[in-house]
């Protein structure tokens, strides 16, 4: 006669065979984790530098229409040089850029926004401070 208690399948995982898949998954977080950072702080840098380059490019075409620069950033907007004022990616806010005014020579023919920068701080993966772009 067959015994029924040592004939029952086994169902399920042992704690062990549990642990083991843990540790693989815990070693793939590893390495895969400090990547995703590193992509998603360059995707962040390389938006801070097109958005820089829309509005200096902005900035020159105001000032070659009109013959004098921008009194604000918002100026840029309410003329359609720009659609809306873009977003610093690395503060996540449109508050955030420091206007520089025009030299000396260009400050004759108007206007205070001459060049604008990033107000965010610290440094990029290059190791340049944003404020530097």
């Amino acid at each position: 006669m067959v015994n029924p208690v040592t004939t029952r399948r086994r169902r399920g995982f042992t704690l062990i065979e549990l642990l083991v898949v843990l540790a693989v998954i815990a070693l793939l977080l590893s390495l895969a984790a400090p990547r995703y950072f590193d992509h998603v702080q360059r995707s962040r840098e390389a938006v801070l530098r097109e958005n820089l380059n829309a509005m200096r490019d902005a900035i020159d075409k105001y000032q070659a229409d009109r013959g004098r620069y921008p009194d604000s950033i918002a100026d840029l907007v309410t003329r359609r040089y720009l659609r809306t004022v873009p977003v610093d990616p690395v503060t996540d806010s449109t508050e955030t850029w420091i206007v520089l005014p025009p030299p000396v020579a260009a400050a004759a023919s108007g206007g205070s926004v001459y060049d604008v920068k990033s107000g965010a701080a610290g440094n990029g993966l290059d190791g340049t401070s944003y404020d530097t772009w």
